[in-house]
């Protein structure tokens, strides 16, 4: 019988190694908020992580860079006044800088198997130096790549025993997507619902993408 539900954080968690790819959910909306601190208490070290924004000066993404286990961050933008600042100033922290667009076809890119695209966003910027470029249809292109995980930390607000998922208003952001591109699949859910209780047409995410549930009730 297919059950994806694991009873603890700690079992979430367990088995993520040193020097893996992290794509993390949400943007407002949608963060995994109790996963990240899972993962910092897990204390795999060595990491990327891909997330939409680099973070403020507190809250749980700020928590995870001050403990220094991050090698890289890609994003699409990062605040001046917040941790992320302060780590690539003093040389702890490599930044990749994607446009928020890019970012999120780069995701879906991974999880479609898709090998390349091109496309005409930061294609005359500084983010193109050095990189190929190409004209298609009179316009200057960038080529660009997936992006892969090797785990996403995903927010969900209903999930079933198989792991289908709806996600909540605007958290659709970047939570299915994500979840295609990734190697492991861990979820945090506000609710639980019985195998059948959701119509096929409000699955968001499915089942098939998801190796791990975690119920963490809403507040």
């Amino acid at each position: 019988m297919i059950h994806k539900f694991v009873s603890t954080t700690e079992e979430a968690m367990a088995g993520i190694p040193d020097g893996a790819t992290i794509l993390l959910a949400g943007f407002g909306a949608g963060t995994p908020e109790h996963l990240l601190k899972g993962l910092i208490a897990q204390g795999a070290k060595d990491l990327t992580l891909v997330v939409n924004a680099g973070g403020r000066d507190d809250g749980p993404i700020a928590e995870l860079l001050a403990t220094e286990r991050i090698r890289k961050i890609v994003c699409s933008f990062v605040r001046p006044a917040s941790v992320a600042a302060r780590l690539f100033t003093a040389g702890k922290l490599e930044l990749e800088i994607v446009p928020q667009g890019t970012l999120a076809e780069r995701i879906r890119a991974g999880g479609a198997g898709i090998q390349a695209f091109y496309t005409p966003t930061a294609a005359d910027t500084l983010l193109a130096e050095g990189r190929e470029t190409r004209v298609i249809n009179g316009r200057n292109c960038l080529l660009e790549y997936p992006i892969l995980g090797d785990v996403a930390l995903i927010d969900a607000w209903q999930a079933d025993r198989w792991g289908n998922l709806t996600h909540k208003d605007s958290a659709r952001n970047f939570n299915p997507i994500m979840a295609m591109a990734a190697k492991l699949t861990i979820v945090q859910t506000a609710h639980v619902v019985e195998l059948g209780d959701l119509p096929p047409a409000n699955i968001h995410t499915p089942g098939v993408f998801v190796q791990r549930v975690l119920h963490v009730p809403a507040q």
